[in-house]
């Protein structure tokens, strides 16, 4: 598999980029002419830390790598822009298995509005994809930062967690797995909570606990969450059952990739039926914000469970 050959077969499958970008993948850079404000972010996944090749498939792969970069856009209540992808190859990676990766993330560019304006080829001793996204506002105050929470603010958050957990502890059970492995970028709820007035927003990405304490502190208030009244994914129950643990266990799972946002109260209403509509899924309630400091995430009874979540590093 040569570099050029191979980067010849992935322009062809390209499809033409949107009026926004006036020159795409081909050239020495991208040329764009976006208007308002853009947010950019840059994500890795590696196997055998982000997903094991025995265990997905590289369409799965794609479609992984470029949901996770989108949940960060989708954080800041931004539209999908571009999306910029370094791919690491192994000597085991056929050119196939590269177009069939390329495949689930040209998929999912589809269904959220996402070029892929450019990017790089390199050997590399593991499989491994960097992706820069760059999503667009009206105006860089249309953009929801994780700083804005104030004392008396609700928290709320999309969907339900946990799946993600239950499918990286069970990847035999397909719904599972396709839970671990095809994420969901909450793109139009993000937009539908910037248009509502949320305060500040996260994507919980590295547990619920983990990603709350990055938003407490960004802030520099304290949040309380309620764990009986965490959205929690009927297939974490399920395994909270089989293993004998408590459910409020998977809840530093991560890679749920749903939205963790505050709001004032008077906007709660507006905000659940934004998000409905956005995209079919409940707003639910979890907590509140207050003065203070950290993270207190109390069970039934009263008793505190610490913050958990995932570290990179760790």
């Amino acid at each position: 598999m040569g570099e050029f050959e191979l980067l010849a077969r992935i322009r062809e499958r390209l499809p033409a980029p949107d009026s926004r970008v006036r020159l795409g993948s081909g050239d020495d850079a991208a040329i764009t002419v976006p208007a308002g404000a853009t947010a950019t972010s840059v994500d890795a996944l590696v196997d055998g830390v982000h997903f094991r090749r025995d265990l997905a498939t590289p369409a799965q792969i794609g479609h992984k790598a470029l949901a996770t970069a989108l949940s960060d856009l989708a954080a800041m209540g931004a539209k999908a822009g571009e999306a910029y992808v370094v791919l690491g190859i192994p000597t085991d990676l056929s050119e196939d298995e590269c177009i069939e990766l390329l495949d689930g993330m040209l998929a999912l560019a589809a269904k959220t509005g996402t070029d892929l304006a450019g990017g790089d080829l390199t050997r590399a001793d593991s499989l491994f994809l960097a992706i820069t996204v760059v999503g667009h506002a009206a105006s860089p105050d249309r953009l929801v930062k994780r700083s804005g929470a104030r004392p008396g603010d609700l928290l709320v958050l999309t969907g339900e967690i946990g799946g993600a957990a239950a499918g990286l502890e069970q990847p035999d059970i397909e719904e599972l797995r396709v839970r671990q492995l095809e994420p969901t970028p909450r793109l139009a709820a993000g937009q539908a909570l910037a248009e509502s007035g949320v305060t500040a927003m996260i994507d919980v990405s590295d547990g619920l606990g983990a990603d709350a304490g990055h938003l407490a502190e960004r802030s520099e208030v304290g949040l309380r969450i309620d764990a009986a009244a965490v959205p929690l994914a009927p297939a974490a129950r399920e395994l909270s059952e089989a293993t004998g643990r408590q459910p409020w266990q998977l809840l530093g799972g991560g890679e749920d990739y749903e939205l963790l946002a505050s709001i004032a109260p008077d906007q709660l209403e507006e905000a659940e039926q934004a998000v409905d509509e956005a995209e079919g899924i409940a707003l639910t309630t979890i907590g509140e914000v207050v003065a203070g400091t950290g993270v207190e995430i109390r069970l039934p009874g009263g008793r505190l469970v610490e913050p958990e979540g995932f570290d990179q590093l760790a």
